[in-house]
């Protein structure tokens, strides 16, 4: 199999290296398989609840989805409880600042990435984990205090004032799974590499966003002519 492969040296590694080659042309380990593939799992699971409870296809993508989201999160790397003690007394003391981090059902999650030079980017896209020296959208903020906010910056931007406004946002990256663990995900799931199954998640939580755009839970405005559907039988 070839989720083994990486694991068949001499001397078995305690931790997988990111970014060593996985033995799949193109496909570098993941640095934090764990957290990603939450945020993509838990994310679709929210886009699914926008289909209707008739859709087949949300049917059997959610239980799919669930049943992968399950087993990754049964696999706790070592350090995770001190990690999320430290997660949540950071939350607690900021929370409107780290609500940009969680999600609908109240619970936090961010897709993990690690650029090959070794800087984090817990948030990949979404947030680049600078510091936000301008204004922005924010929960607790109401559009017209947000706009107050900016007309007060470039107030003091003029006047040669810097203020800072919002300080840095740092969130700490989840502790790495052992090489063990991902072994055992990748067993459990049988869709290969972790990193392949990372790739089948980002695909489909893309392909949720198109077939929700295209309401394909609708009936057909062209109806299919009788036995168009219907193929080779057995007799």
């Amino acid at each position: 199999m070839r989720s083994t492969l990486r694991l068949l040296a001499n001397v078995k590694p305690r931790y997988l290296e990111p970014f060593a080659p996985t033995g799949l042309t193109g496909l570098v380990t993941h640095p934090s398989p764990r957290p990603t593939l939450i945020y993509l799992y838990s994310n679709t699971l929210q886009k699914l609840k926008e289909f209707p409870d008739s859709s087949a296809y949300r049917q059997s993508v959610e239980a799919l989805t669930r049943h992968r989201l399950q087993i990754v999160e049964s696999q706790k790397p070592p350090g995770f409880e001190e990690w999320l003690a430290r997660v949540k007394q950071a939350v607690g003391a900021e929370p409107d600042r780290f609500a940009q981090l969680q999600r609908k059902d109240g619970a936090f999650a961010y897709a993990a990435r690690q650029e090959m030079d070794g800087s984090d980017n817990p948030r990949g896209e979404e947030w680049d984990g600078e510091e936000m020296t301008r204004p922005i959208s924010h929960p607790s903020l109401t559009p017209e205090e947000s706009a107050e906010l900016l007309k007060r910056e470039e107030s003091n931007a003029k006047e040669g004032q810097e203020e800072q406004v919002w300080s840095a946002m740092k969130w700490e990256n989840e502790p790495a799974l052992e090489a063990e663990q991902i072994s055992q995900i990748e067993q459990q799931i049988g869709a290969g590499l972790i990193e392949e199954v990372i790739q089948v998640a980002e695909a489909e939580m893309k392909l949720v966003d198109e077939l929700h755009r295209s309401k394909v839970w609708e009936e057909l405005e062209e109806k299919p002519r009788p036995g168009q559907w219907t193929y080779f039988e057995r007799g």
